[in-house]
């Protein structure tokens, strides 16, 4: 609250919530632009996402292939891809957490 009881100014408020506007936007630009990497069976299989978790790239070593196990492979693809989520993840709390506690701060917002 306002020391002494009084309202907060609106127009502070306002360019205090632009600005954070503006913070985010430019988070979530540079979180689409980096790429972080997750893999499995010790390297046999990588996966590249951007910050936003858009799958980018699959590397798949020859060696991971058998013909005769499949689902062997489609594990590891699924467990690099997920590897590469969840440094994903940890991306976006990085650069959008303390963004969304400034905005839990502001009076009327539903965070």
């Amino acid at each position: 609250m306002i020391p002494g009881g009084g309202q907060p100014n609106m127009q502070e408020l306002l360019q205090q919530a632009q600005k954070m506007q503006q913070d985010l936007a430019q988070a979530q630009e540079e979180l689409a632009a980096t790429e972080v990497e997750g893999q499995s069976g010790g390297g046999l299989v990588k996966a590249k996402v951007n910050g936003s978790g858009e799958l980018k790239s699959l590397v798949i070593d020859p060696k991971a292939v058998d013909p005769e196990d499949t689902e062997t492979l489609a594990d590891l693809v699924l467990a690099a891809v997920q590897a590469a989520n969840d440094n994903a993840h940890q991306l976006q709390q990085q650069k959008l957490g303390p963004l969304a506690q400034g905005l839990g701060g502001m009076p009327g917002l539903p965070f």
